[in-house]
C-alpha cells in the first residue's frame, strides 16, 4: 500500500495511542527530548502528571539524584521542574505550527518558601495565554515574550507551595 506524498509520518502508531495514556506518551516525549537536547534535565527524570488546555503538571521525585545535603530537593532540580512545566506546553503547541518556532527562557525569578522533603509537583496554569503567545510568534516574525508563573508543591507534605517561579518565555519564528 503506497502512502500519499502529502501525508505526514506519525511517529506514534495507532496501537501506541491505544496502549499508552496521553500522559505516558508526553512523559516519553519529554524524557527523549531531555536526553537528546538537555541531558541535565533528563537526569532529574521528570514525569507528566497532567497536560490540558489550561494547565501542565510535572512531577520530579525526591531521590538521591535530586536531593541536597539536607535531604530536601536541590534548588537546581526545582528550577529544572519549573523549566519543564513552563516549557512543555509551549513546545507541544510549537510542534503543531507549520512554521518552526524557537523557544528559550530569558530569565528566572524564584522564591523558595519551604524545604521540599518529598516528590514535587510543578503546576503552570497559563495554558491559554501560552497558546496565544505561540500563535502571535507564528504570525509575526518578531520575538514575543511573556512571564510564566509556576508553583511547586509537595502534596505529601502540605498543600502550601514550597517554591514559586516566574520565567520569561521568549518565542520567535525561525527563518527558513
Amino acid at each position: 500500500m503506497a502512502r500519499n506524498q502529502n501525508q505526514k509520518f506519525n511517529w506514534a502508531p495507532n496501537w501506541t495511542q491505544k496502549l499508552l495514556s496521553e500522559n505516558t506518551r508526553n512523559t516519553i516525549f519529554l524524557r527523549y527530548f531531555a536526553l537528546t537536547k538537555i541531558p541535565m534535565l533528563f537526569f532529574t527524570r521528570p514525569s507528566v502528571v497532567e497536560i490540558s488546555k489550561t494547565q501542565v503538571v510535572i512531577k520530579i521525585a525526591l531521590r538521591r539524584r535530586t536531593k541536597n545535603h539536607l535531604g530536601s530537593m536541590y534548588f537546581g532540580a526545582l528550577c529544572a521542574g519549573a523549566d519543564c512545566a513552563a516549557g512543555l506546553y509551549a513546545m507541544n503547541l510549537a510542534k503543531k505550527q507549520p512554521e518552526r518556532i524557537s523557544l528559550i527562557f530569558k530569565d528566572l525569578k524564584a522564591a523558595f518558601l519551604k524545604r521540599a522533603e518529598g516528590d514535587v509537583y510543578f503546576c503552570c496554569r497559563q495554558g491559554r495565554e501560552i497558546a496565544e503567545l505561540v500563535t502571535a510568534a507564528a504570525q509575526s516574525g518578531e520575538r514575543v515574550e511573556m512571564p510564566v508563573h509556576v508553583e511547586a508543591t509537595v502534596p505529601g507534605q502540605s498543600e502550601d507551595p514550597v517554591a514559586q517561579f516566574t520565567l520569561t518565555l521568549s518565542l520567535k519564528k525561525k527563518k527558513p
